[in-house]
């Protein structure tokens, strides 16, 4: 009898010790699901320093639960992928400096020009030692990922901005603008962006002062001081000219231009003759 007992109290153990380790498992899916947000990713990575092992977190795939996006990054099954969430999750489990750059930054600053087409674009700069993920190459998100890297900024100009319920990093406008200077007229038509440089009625001059003396891009420099002047802005006539570095040699910006003596650039006839 006592031997009996024995093996009962043992098969009571095994069966308590199975259930109380599906409650915990359950409790852990449960933890992870009633703190996501729409679009929220999951990095393996920060899983597992968390506490979810690799064969709990095949256990959620197997079940459901969470899908896979690219190898070591996951979402809850069923949720819209979201280009701003997918971002703010990558920099803050994985602790990388993606951001919203040039245009894209002008947009959540209140500056726009463009009326947008299709699916919108999205640009995102990023350090160059911090290389592209592959999940971020798939067109799968809610706007288009354009990248690019620049080390023209020797002093980035960054801030933490919420935007639909996340946080992401944002440039501030002053550098959005000459980001935007930077990718002409490849990516954006000098007429476009002087358009938006005649709404730039309220920016910081203590910032642009900095920006423009540890920028190396001369180009970018001397346009945007012609634009500024040209726009007529309050802020302009606070620049101390002396100390932003703009070069002596002569730079045509583009064909067929008018060349501006005062900042030796060749600039689009259309933009010279505007009123």
């Amino acid at each position: 009898m006592p031997i009996q007992q024995n093996i009962l109290l043992l098969q009571l153990e095994i069966i308590f010790y199975i259930y109380s380790m599906s409650i915990e498992k359950a409790s852990k899916i449960n933890k992870l699901l009633l703190n996501a947000y729409p679009g929220k990713l999951y990095f393996s990575s920060w899983l597992k320093e968390n506490g979810y092992s690799d064969q709990l977190l095949k256990k959620y795939r197997n079940s459901g639960w969470l899908s896979a996006l690219s190898k070591g990054v996951m979402y809850r099954t069923g949720d819209k992928l979201l280009a701003y969430p997918a971002l703010s999750c990558y920099n803050t489990q994985l602790e990388k400096n993606f951001h919203i750059a040039a245009h894209s930054a002008l947009e959540l600053n209140g500056f726009n020009h463009y009326v947008p087409m299709g699916k919108p674009v999205l640009m995102v700069g990023h350090p160059k030692q911090q290389l592209l993920p592959d999940w971020m190459k798939k067109d799968v998100f809610d706007k288009v990922l354009k990248f690019f890297s620049t080390e023209t900024f020797l002093k980035p100009q960054l801030s933490t901005v919420n935007v639909d319920g996340v946080d992401l990093l944002v440039v501030l406008p002053e550098q959005a603008f000459l980001e935007c200077l930077l990718l002409a007229p490849k990516q954006y038509a000098y007429m476009d962006l002087y358009y938006i440089m005649e709404q730039m009625t309220t920016l910081r001059p203590e910032i642009l002062q900095d920006l423009l003396e540890h920028t190396d891009n001369i180009k970018v420099k001397r346009m945007f001081l012609y634009m500024a002047e040209k726009a007529g802005h309050y802020w302009f006539d606070l620049f101390n000219v002396t100390k932003i570095d703009t070069g002596t040699a002569k730079h045509q910006l583009v064909e067929n231009g008018v060349y501006v003596p005062k900042y030796k650039i060749t600039v689009p006839k259309e933009l010279y003759e505007y009123e």
